[in-house]
């Protein structure tokens, strides 16, 4: 058995629940609104028992999170993301072609820094923050890249991305003025001949998705799990048309083939989330 969207099991046993969240729902309480869905809840309903939040997504991220189901299982996971022991892999598609194959974004963030509750970079006040970003490949105006957090701030690699020049497209808050529009084929397809009226959109939510996660686990073992959350359809419908528009993935030369990001991406591309 497993609970209907917005959720999907990726992993579970007696200590941890490893879930693919859907884009659009919020891993606790709104703080204006209390009665819309959330995440905990409905797995705390699906298991009859407590769950416990370990580290966040924001609402409208889509991808895989952990969630503890006892005191101890939280307490050890919980002190694993703060100390950074914690591999993350996020895949987004951005306004842009980076200049750049790979890049480190170490600007120091404040969270709810403005009048939009936006996190603001503030190298006075910013709390020290590090993405790891890999340009994948690009079709048209847009790319796709892997953002590696080793800091976990609030809109961190919404934050830094934005502050690159390559906002995620369709982020209301840190984008362009035109990224909440919808993402057309016919923006990036050369030759599109079809009727822009009829046109539908391949993505009209945030392009960010939260794809891997590597913890120390279980407690006192020398072990590592290793979890992948496939993409949500709407996701590898607009990476898979981009990938085609762009002639095929062509990354920087790395020794030994493809590096992880593209070997786990075309993997997403192979096998996406199933409705």
């Amino acid at each position: 058995m497993k609970p209907k969207q917005p959720v999907r099991i990726i992993h579970a046993d007696n200590h941890i629940a490893a879930v693919n969240k859907a884009a659009g729902i919020a891993v606790s309480g709104d703080r204006w609104d209390e009665s819309r869905e959330r995440l905990d809840k409905l797995l705390g309903s699906f298991y009859n028992s407590p769950i416990f939040i370990v580290h966040r997504l924001d609402r409208d991220t889509s991808g895989l999170m952990v969630f503890a189901k006892d005191n101890d299982t939280h307490r050890y996971l919980s002190k694993a993301f703060e100390s950074r022991e914690v591999e993350k892999i996020y895949y987004a598609v951005v306004h842009g072609r980076p200049a750049w194959a790979e890049t480190d974004c170490d600007l120091a963030l404040v969270p709810d820094g403005d009048k939009l509750h936006r996190t603001i970079v503030d190298k006075y006040r910013g709390k020290k923050s590090l993405t790891g970003f890999r340009l994948l490949f690009s079709a048209g105006a847009y790319s796709v890249v892997e953002a590696r957090p080793a800091t976990g701030r609030t809109h961190q690699i919404r934050a830094h991305l934005s502050s690159l020049g390559h906002p995620v497209v369709c982020d209301p808050l840190y984008g362009f003025r035109h990224s909440p529009k919808p993402v057309f084929l016919s923006s990036f397809k050369k030759g599109w001949r079809g009727d822009p009226l009829d046109e539908k959109p391949l993505l009209d939510r945030l392009g960010l998705h939260a794809a891997a996660l590597t913890i120390p686990y279980p407690p006192g073992a020398e072990d590592k799990l290793s979890l992948q959350a496939p993409f949500p359809r709407d996701m590898a419908a607009l990476v898979k048309q981009m990938e085609k528009a762009a002639g095929g993935i062509e990354p920087f030369p790395v020794e030994g083939g493809l590096p992880l990001a593209l070997r786990v991406l075309q993997s997403f591309l192979d096998k996406p989330e199933k409705e």
